[in-house]
């Protein structure tokens, strides 16, 4: 299984039941073979979290930003390949003025 972290931003958004209560980033453990799928298993479970990560064409929105092993994902991110031991970063991009 694929780890899956959620920043703090995004891990506020899931049940009191997977620790974010805390306030800070949350590890949870998803299946999949292309970064669509893993993502797929985390929102089967969480899916108040798929709007706040993916847009409407169900593209990953222009604020998240993916890092798998590490190495940041752009471009085809969704279909990025991912093994089984691999770890998913997603967090928000802040901005302000």
């Amino acid at each position: 299984m694929a780890r899956v972290v959620l920043a703090s931003a995004l891990a506020r958004w899931l049940s009191s039941d997977t620790g974010s209560a805390t306030g800070g980033e949350v590890a949870l453990d998803a299946d999949g073979s292309t970064l669509r799928e893993v993502l797929d298993d985390v929102f089967a479970h969480h899916p108040g979290l798929r709007g706040y990560v993916l847009d409407e064409q169900g593209a990953v929105r222009h604020h998240v930003a993916l890092f798998v092993d590490g190495q940041a994902v752009r471009g085809k991110a969704l279909d990025h390949p991912m093994s089984a031991r691999a770890e998913l970063y997603v967090m928000q991009a802040l901005s302000g003025g």
